[in-house]
């Protein structure tokens, strides 16, 4: 998954995120024995993700000095770490689809359960999650959905499908981006077609890149960060994003919309995991542990407006974020939603097509 974090660059504005007065022990997070040097923990993590507040916050709690590299896409990461250039790394924030492919690789720890504080927290669809069964080597951060941001304005009535891009090709010409993101703008139409986002058939694949090719004239860019200000700026009408932009821009002008389009779209999930690699285990389980508190999953969802996955949270937030569909959408729209899965060979195919509409 590509960058749809925008939603914690605003993080470090927060000074007020102080998270001392919640409710937990030190010994709830505090490391009890030494694995590499235990007072200094490295992330290995998205852009966003990188917060200053957050991580001070953390030292505050722990005595551990925490660093974070960043990385703008789940393959830049896994090359990366393939390439022998993790070393240094004792959490990774890996996609769900993500997390199947390093855990086919052996790059994974599977995780002593017995050492986390929280896990019965958990919605109980996070709990045993189909990319990683019983949490296996992983503990979902955030989760949400992707579908088409809009201006209520100019377009009177919503959009309600991905067809609507093909039916108002001309009232969206060049006013519309896509994702930059070739397994979701893939699987948006070869979900529209009827088919399942993961397909592995290579003539649904090829129907998908045919839909694509007639839209390719309209589209003003295939983007996953910059439509944000072309859409505040009037420059766009409508952009395929992740759910999780899409409301920090709304907060911004809450005459742009979002829907997740009826014939169904993707559902992600961004995890914590450990490599094997890790030089500070102790320090990556008292991270895991704070991440799972209630109070900071709570704290960053009403600050940030993002969907959590900790149900004990959850029951901390104010009825305004509950009811909020675009956090937390109704089952009816949820079950018709997919998760990306691994497709071996198969990617080659939807990179070979990607690449012939991106570049034609």
């Amino acid at each position: 998954m590509t960058n749809r974090r925008q939603f914690l660059q605003r993080m470090a504005a927060l000074s007020g995120l102080s998270l001392a007065s919640c409710a937990w022990k030190l010994g709830d997070v505090r490391p009890t024995t030494t694995s590499g040097r235990s007072d200094q923990l490295y992330l290995y993590t998205w852009t966003q993700y990188s917060d200053q507040q957050l991580l001070q916050t953390f030292s505050a709690q722990t005595g551990i000095k925490v660093l974070a590299d960043v990385y703008d896409s789940n393959e830049v990461m896994l090359a990366k770490l393939l390439a022998g250039g993790g070393g240094a790394y004792s959490l990774i924030y890996p996609s769900d689809y993500m997390v199947q492919k390093m855990e086919a690789q052996n790059l994974l720890i599977e995780l002593n359960r017995d050492r986390l504080i929280g896990l019965d927290n958990l919605f109980p669809q996070f709990q045993n999650p189909s990319y990683d069964p019983n949490n296996r080597h992983s503990i979902p951060f955030n989760w949400g959905t992707t579908g088409l941001i809009y201006n209520s304005e100019i377009l009177k009535d919503a959009p309600e499908d991905w067809d609507y891009l093909w039916q108002n090709q001309k009232l969206l010409n060049k006013r519309m981006t896509l994702l930059n993101d070739v397994r979701e703008v893939m699987g948006a139409v070869l979900r529209m077609l009827g088919y399942s986002y993961n397909s592995q058939d290579e003539n649904q694949i090829k129907q998908a890149y045919e839909k694509l090719v007639e839209l390719k004239p309209a589209i003003a860019s295939f983007d996953t960060d910059a439509w944000q200000n072309q859409i505040l700026a009037g420059d766009l009408t409508l952009a395929m994003c992740y759910s999780v932009d899409a409301i920090n821009v709304i907060k911004e002008n809450p005459k742009l919309k979002y829907v997740i389009p009826r014939s169904g779209s993707s559902l992600w999930t961004d995890t914590i995991v450990i490599p094997k690699t890790a030089p500070n285990i102790d320090g990556a389980y008292a991270w895991m542990n704070f991440m799972l508190q209630p109070e900071v999953s709570a704290m960053i969802s009403k600050r940030m407006n993002i969907a959590i996955p900790n149900s004990a949270g959850f029951e901390q937030l104010p009825n305004n974020i509950k009811n909020n569909v675009n956090l937390f959408p109704p089952a009816s729209l949820l079950d018709k939603c997919e998760r990306l899965t691994p497709l071996g060979d198969v990617e080659d195919v939807y990179e070979r097509y990607w690449t012939q509409l991106t570049s034609s």
